[in-house]
């Protein structure tokens, strides 16, 4: 009784107490051209702002030490990391210097992803190959790294894998609907692997958002607005829609919640295809 009268205090305390004062968070993809905000800048800021402290990461390091700077703008502590997270060795070193920082590791967002479209027929397979790698083998070579820091440092943590809703419907993107279904899988695997560890691990999967990945592209306004029909909110999501998730789940508001999917899109995945646009966040 003692125990679940302290469980049931500790996951009703005021909302500004999100047990993420004081914690460690690795973000990659961290960075948004100018001061955009994509799902990863959002992410970091949204964590500096309950007072965690982020380490940054984009390949571009000027993009991350904008976030850093943006952070740094409104008090939070944040630093900035140039970093390939394709590459494994340069992985096991972004873990190092988190812990090596902030003395600790507690939280990483894998929100490093590219797009694809095409079917299999239409898809180069070195477009295959390079869509899987920066989509699902990041996360793996990322999380590889990390937990044992936050096993050892922390005794604990939390992971959000950034996946898509064109893993639960695809529609004309199979190479990116395949790499955001393996890391709907890859995140569920790891959840069940790392529990007893006191790992909690979930998957964020965006609808239509608009973030620096999509309006580089030089998307029209009939293309926004039919975007917007694809919400049954008639509303287009941000960045900030999706950093707000990940904050969330990595909080101590979602401790009971591993191995899941949280699916952010408006609505866009009760209605039919042909009110949805086929560009993704």
């Amino acid at each position: 009784k003692a125990n679940d009268m302290s469980a049931e205090t500790a996951a009703t305390r005021p909302e500004d107490d999100l047990g993420l004062n004081g914690r460690v968070a690795i973000v990659t993809g961290g960075g948004a051209a100018g001061d955009g905000i994509g799902n990863g800048r959002a992410a970091c800021i949204l964590l500096a702002r309950s007072g965690t402290r982020v380490l940054v990461v984009d390949r571009d390091e000027g993009l991350a030490r904008r976030t850093a700077e943006m952070i740094a703008a409104e008090g939070g502590t944040a630093s900035a990391l140039a970093c390939d997270v394709t590459d494994e060795a340069q992985c096991a070193a972004m873990a190092r210097e988190a812990v090596s920082r902030y003395g600790r590791l507690d939280f990483l967002v894998n929100n490093v992803g590219i797009g694809s479209k095409g079917s299999v027929v239409e898809e180069k397979p070195d477009t295959w190959r390079r869509v899987m790698q920066v989509n699902v083998e990041t996360m793996f070579l990322a999380s590889r790294a990390v937990i044992p820091e936050m096993i050892r440092t922390a005794k604990g943590g939390a992971i959000v894998n950034i996946s898509s809703i064109s893993a639960l419907r695809p529609r004309g993107l199979t190479t990116y609907s395949a790499s955001k279904g393996a890391v709907i899988a890859l995140s569920r695997a790891m959840a069940v692997d790392h529990g007893r560890d006191g790992i909690r691990v979930n998957c964020i999967a965006p609808g239509p958002v608009y973030t620096p990945m999509v309006y580089p592209r030089g998307m029209s306004p009939a293309a926004r607005d039919q975007r917007r029909r694809a919400s049954v909110l008639a509303r287009e999501g941000t960045g900030w829609d999706i950093g707000q998730a990940a904050r969330f789940l990595l909080s101590g508001h979602a401790r009971y919640i591993t191995g899941q999917v949280l699916v952010v899109d408006g609505g866009a995945t009760l209605v039919g295809p042909a009110r949805e646009s086929q560009t993704e966040h």
